[in-house]
């Protein structure tokens, strides 16, 4: 009989590395002498870098596509009176859910091997979490009522869909006249999330390179304009002594 593995996403240690990645504390996620690159949080810096509160309307809906254990909605809950946040792991959004009941989730951190320590997510206090309505999702298959946003998010997740071009092609259909669209992502193709022939670039084709923002633009200029670009560096710590450094670039989309 062969033991199927657990999907990352639906892990333990995938819950715990991302509870870290959302919610962890700077220097205490580090060894003593251990000194990685210096970043901030990166869900809320998605939404500090990314979002621009003078664009929105009154009582603003937003949608973050791809929430993981939902910092960014709870981030987002900071400039609007709605959110949503959608996952396609039923364990992360079981997560979130716990987070956004109780405020705060112990969970434990892999330190070296075996070891572990305790630790715990919280949510800031002075964010409303009852703004925030965390539901699993299909980012290729959104519900027909979800209704239509002026912010959509979509975090690291273009990276890791099966049809980016599909997901994308549905989101000016969600945005509002005036609505903003945050994209972040590294641009990490694998074939192991998504198929070559589906990937958005950091590939040659006839032409040349095809580089995944170049991309984004013919996706999303019938329906969007964009309007700035930046890059957010972020670090996924897997035990004390190992960590994933990588820079998204962060661009944002007015819908026309």
């Amino acid at each position: 009989m062969i033991r199927l593995a657990v999907p990352y996403y639906e892990s333990d240690r995938g819950v715990a590395e991302y509870l870290l990645f959302h919610y962890g504390g700077a220097d205490a996620d580090f060894a003593p002498g251990i000194a990685p690159p210096s970043v901030g949080n990166f869900p809320e810096q998605c939404v500090r870098q990314g979002c621009d509160p003078g664009r929105l309307p009154p009582n603003a809906r937003a949608l973050d596509l791809g929430c993981a254990v939902g910092r960014a909605s709870f981030e987002l809950a900071r400039h609007c009176s709605t959110v949503v946040g959608i996952d396609y792991s039923d364990r992360f959004i079981a997560v979130a859910q716990e987070l956004q009941t109780k405020g705060r989730m112990d969970f434990v951190a892999l330190e070296e091997g075996e070891l572990t320590r305790p630790a715990t997510a919280i949510v800031p206090p002075e964010i409303d979490r009852q703004r925030v309505h965390f539901e699993q999702g299909d980012a290729l298959a959104l519900p027909a009522n979800l209704g239509t946003f002026d912010v959509v998010l979509l975090a690291n997740l273009i990276d890791r869909l099966p049809d980016p071009r599909c997901c994308l092609q549905q989101i000016p259909n969600l945005l509002n006249p005036g609505g903003q669209l945050i994209i972040t992502s590294p641009y990490t193709w694998l074939p192991e999330y998504t198929a070559r022939e589906k990937w958005l670039g950091g590939y040659m084709d006839a032409n040349g390179p095809v580089k995944t923002r170049a991309s984004l633009e013919t996706i999303l200029a019938p329906h969007c304009r964009l309007v700035a670009a930046k890059n957010i560096p972020f670090l996924i710590r897997e035990h004390a002594r190992k960590f994933q450094y990588s820079v998204a670039e962060a661009t944002l989309w007015i819908r026309a």
